[in-house]
């Protein structure tokens, strides 16, 4: 079967972002979420951990009943141990959606199977078959992932793979748990896996990337991921989750969209939209996204030297790669500071109505680059004031 260039985007801000500390949302910002992540396009919502408490389990369950229903609903999940009472909590939790999904884990590396779990890895197996059999007879579409995939030992990993596709998982999540891998590990991973369970592209199973950014390396990843065959992404908004985080749900998207020229792929995402559910995530949890973060951070679209703000001003394109608009955000900005120029000066004083010829830009620009040496945010009413003051008097302002 010939494998699909669309890629599902799975979110999982409100399972692994929430988890991660000063994430937790309550069920109002989850329900308000949940809708936004809707209108952004993603294709499944893994909409929480339904067995971690009861305030967890009725999120999923609203999630399920309101947004999970109706013409392009996305597939509502839920995560679950491989153990039945988790099985069971997810099944009902998500039951009123469309289409659901339990997602289903247990750890394969032998470090956790015997520092966390102290099994065995014939118990590991058996556990597997056993409840992701289980799930099966509950939903339709069952999602497993081997815990600590990339530091399992590979042909363990094969037959744990093998154990779950006879078992009836649909798709097969092998995450890089602690965000060791670099891309080329990542990639080869995957397409050892596919080498050596050919069931997986001719049944059509779907192949799962899920990256954590402990070497800041998770969209990369995931990227190596796809182009190994993966064809669903876990990511969450802001690339919040544990520890690091997960892989940027933005800048996957932002990446698919803009190099298309090198990674032609389909996707569902809504861009237009980033910027809007990263801000709404931000009201929800105790932080927003660093100024310097990619596409959605305060500075993403921000010009403060005087070269990139004269470039920016004649043509955008010059140091933009997409426009502010395609990604949600309302404009980009010329910050002024001791590094702007006079275009950017120029601009904006015309802008506050205050146009200048040559002669007056250049005196004003004195008093300008004499006042941003002695004060680091330069406000409007700050530059009013420099069209009339002496040079001696800008000096004085802190």
């Amino acid at each position: 079967m010939a494998i699909s260039n669309h890629i599902v985007f799975f979110d999982t801000t409100l399972r692994d972002g929430e988890q991660s500390p000063g994430c937790a949302m309550h069920h109002a910002e989850k329900m308000r979420l949940a809708a936004q992540l809707a209108k952004l396009g993603v294709d499944i919502i893994e909409a929480g951990f339904p067995i971690a408490s009861h305030g967890d389990f009725n999120s999923v369950k609203a999630i399920a009943e309101t947004i999970g229903r109706g013409n392009g609903a996305p597939r509502i999940a839920g995560l679950a141990r491989c153990k039945k009472v988790d099985i069971e909590a997810v099944a009902k939790a998500v039951e009123a959606a469309d289409r659901s999904r339990i997602h289903t884990f247990l750890s394969t590396s032998d470090l956790h199977l015997t520092a966390k779990l102290k099994i065995t890895r014939e118990q590991a197996l058996d556990q597997i078959a056993e409840c992701v059999a289980y799930a099966r007879t509950l939903v339709d579409n069952v999602e497993f992932s081997p815990e600590d995939a990339t530091r399992t030992d590979p042909d363990f990993l094969v037959k744990a793979l093998e154990v779950a596709i006879q078992a009836g998982a649909t798709t097969l999540n092998l995450p890089d748990t602690v965000g060791y891998c670099i891309p080329a590990d990542y990639a080869a991973m995957f397409r050892m896996v596919r080498e050596r369970i050919p069931q997986i592209d001719a049944d059509g199973i779907i192949l799962s990337a899920h990256c954590h950014d402990d070497l800041g390396l998770a969209v990369a990843n995931t990227l190596a991921a796809i182009e190994a065959g993966v064809r669903q992404v876990e990511c969450a908004i802001n690339g919040i989750g544990e520890r690091a985080g997960n892989a940027s749900l933005e800048e996957l998207a932002a990446i698919l969209t803009v190099r298309k020229d090198k990674l032609p792929y389909d996707h569902s995402i809504v861009t237009t939209e980033l910027y809007k559910t990263s801000q709404m995530l931000a009201e929800c949890i105790s932080f927003g996204a660093a100024p310097n973060k990619a596409i959605v951070g305060a500075n993403a679209f921000a010009h403060a030297a005087g070269i990139h703000q004269h470039g920016v001003i004649a043509n955008p394109l010059t140091y933009e790669i997409m426009t502010p608009e395609s990604m949600g955000v309302p404009t980009n900005s010329l910050v002024l500071t001791k590094h702007s120029g006079r275009a950017a000066l120029a601009e904006r004083l015309t802008k506050l109505g205050h146009p200048l010829d040559k002669e007056q830009l250049l005196i004003v620009y004195e008093r300008f680059t004499d006042l941003a040496d002695r004060k680091k945010d330069i406000y409007d009413q700050d530059l009013i004031g420099l069209l009339h003051a002496p040079v001696a008097e800008t000096a004085s302002v802190s």
